[in-house]
């Protein structure tokens, strides 16, 4: 590239990603090889740089993309750009037209660069004028084939747009076929991007407009899963799922074709599982997957939708979870990452089974594949990073919650972690840092303002880290972490009385031997040597104690029977 300018249109006409993805083909063809280590998102974003992309089927894919993804789309496309860009030799300047009108996909994208690119050699020149379009006449057919190609790529907001054109455009008693096809596609985006009582109107509407039996099958079938997966937790009903359910079974149970009967059924039926075992019958969940998996294996010729396979072998995993079995568990994850090997969702459950095994190299290993697949799924990085920490590694976990962070800034557990990183390395400025910025964009998340109260307390800030903590407790009164760390600023400020008061609180939520030591350590200042006595015999009894705790316990303890027999102490 020179230094004259580039000039691309975001027109949101033109599809998710317009304008950015051309300069990302553009910066592909000249680092071919620095395209290749950022290809799963390149791809995503820009499927003509995939030699072997087809375009997405009409039909409704298995699995869709959360629509979070598009963010870690957006960073690892960012670090590319930022990448080629640290080695150009003079600026090079960008326009981007129309991108008041542009997809959400592209405005992201232009976010998440204009933060990481200042300063820089490459200047984005970001406008909302630009030569106007002719507009086009859409066309149904094409419309659908746009429309199955955002859900499959998830990009959301694109579909729930082009959806709306199409339903424009016809109607249930002219073409019920495309008719359908962009209800349930704008159903399905409406979902996704948790409007889910918009889609239960959507298929409300579809039943109200016809009683063919396939489409209000597959209307009976996304009814359930709203009440079952995509509601908010207040408004999701098992019954009503299940109610759904049943009539969804009992319409597949019409369908003439025998094998369109078997696969349909089979499928609905694993919604009742994952009902049976929310409700505590795994047992029942598991026979159900047992038989689904036997009747498609019955009516599917060897090798034939193996993702279809993989997606209940996966259901049946989770399902030996919940019975206690996690050895069957990774057997089954083993079998689905062997027919499956490119979902990203497959590692992150079994790198969790490889943790709780302790396994922590398979572990970090399997977050790495999930990473690359995703690509760069923040829950992946956060895990890894505290593997990463668990094993020493604390620049290699910091480097893993910096990307978290730069993904999703809102990730709260990431920040409190960033920030603990920095204060066991005795990093004191960049832990309020870190802290301070985390509680920019939530002012009132209780775990932050504990965490950064607990650093102004180790800063010396007594009377700053007591408000914190006290913000923290009207937000969260069971963070026993805020009890007990107000207790030792209100102990250190000389105020022991209201000191056990917090600790009173902190010892009545949680059985960790801390709470009680301090306790103990502030009845001593008081001179109650006998509950002190308790509290520090309470604490040894816990197992698995540090060694430097158990060493202060005994001591405490020693320090009460000494007072108990009238002799001196130690303050």
């Amino acid at each position: 590239m020179t230094d004259r300018p580039y000039v691309h249109d975001c027109h949101r006409d033109h599809g998710p990603y317009a304008g950015v993805a051309d300069l990302l083909v553009r910066i592909a063809a000249e680092r071919p090889r620095l395209a290749a280590r950022h290809a799963v998102e390149l791809h995503a974003i820009a499927p003509r740089l995939d030699p072997v992309a087809r375009p997405a089927a009409e039909e409704e894919p298995i699995r869709f993309h959360p629509a979070r993804r598009t963010a870690a789309l957006a960073y690892g496309a960012t670090e590319f750009v930022a990448t080629w860009a640290e080695r150009l030799r003079r600026p090079v300047t960008v326009r981007f037209d129309h991108v008041d009108h542009a997809d959400e996909t592209t405005r992201e994208l232009l976010d998440t660069l204009t933060r990481r690119l200042a300063p820089s050699p490459l200047r984005l020149d970001l406008r909302g004028d630009g030569p106007d379009r002719p507009p086009t006449e859409p066309d149904p057919a094409a419309l659908r084939g746009a429309l199955g190609d955002s859900l499959a790529r998830g990009f959301y907001h694109h579909a729930a747009r082009t959806a709306r054109r199409g339903r424009a455009l016809v109607r249930p008693d002219d073409d019920l076929r495309h008719w359908w096809a962009f209800t349930t596609g704008l159903a399905t985006a409406l979902a996704a991007l948790d409007r889910a009582a918009e889609a239960l109107d959507l298929y409300d509407e579809a039943r109200a407009a016809t009683d063919h039996p396939k489409i209000t099958m597959s209307a009976a079938y996304a009814t359930a899963m709203l009440y079952a997966r995509h509601l908010p937790p207040a408004d999701q009903d098992p019954a009503r799922a299940r109610h759904w359910l049943d009539r969804a079974l009992r319409l597949a149970a019409g369908l003439d074709d025998p094998r369109q009967r078997v696969l349909s059924t089979v499928f609905y039926e694993q919604g009742l599982a994952l009902l049976d075992s929310r409700a505590g019958e795994p047992a029942r969940a598991l026979r159900l997957v047992d038989d689904g998996l036997a009747r498609l294996h019955a009516v599917l010729a060897p090798g034939e939708r193996r993702q279809d396979l993989a997606r209940l072998r996966h259901n049946r995993a989770q399902v030996h979870l919940a019975l206690g079995d996690p050895g069957r568990a990774l057997a089954d994850l083993d079998t689905v990452i062997a027919d499956d090997p490119d979902n990203c969702e497959y590692y992150v459950d079994r790198a969790a089974l490889y943790r709780a095994a302790g396994r922590t190299r398979a572990a970090i290993r399997d977050y790495g594949t999930a990473i690359r697949l995703g690509p760069h799924l923040p829950e992946a990085y956060y895990n890894r990073a505290v593997l990463q920490q668990e094993r020493g590694r604390p620049g290699r976990a910091a480097d893993d919650l910096d990307r978290v962070l730069a993904i999703d800034p809102g990730h709260v557990d990431a920040r409190i972690a960033l920030v603990n990183l920095h204060l066991a390395r005795g990093a004191q400025d960049a832990a309020e840092t870190a802290a301070r910025a985390g509680l920019a964009l939530a002012p009132q998340e209780p775990a932050l303002l504990c965490t950064l109260g607990l650093v102004r307390s180790e800063r010396g800030g007594l009377a700053e880290a007591d408000d914190l903590l006290t913000r923290a407790l009207a937000g969260d009164t069971t963070l026993v972490e805020a009890w007990t760390n107000r207790a030792a600023v209100r102990f250190e400020r000389g105020e022991v009385a209201a000191a056990v008061a917090d600790l009173d609180r902190a010892v009545a939520l949680s059985t960790a031997p801390v709470p009680r030591f301090n306790r103990g350590t502030a009845l001593l200042r008081l001179g109650r040597w006998d509950e002190a006595a308790r509290d520090f015999t309470a604490a040894l009894a816990q197992p698995d104690l540090d060694r430097a705790l158990r060493r202060e316990l005994r001591a405490g303890l020693a320090r009460c029977r000494r007072a108990g027999t009238g002799r001196p102490t130690d303050g």
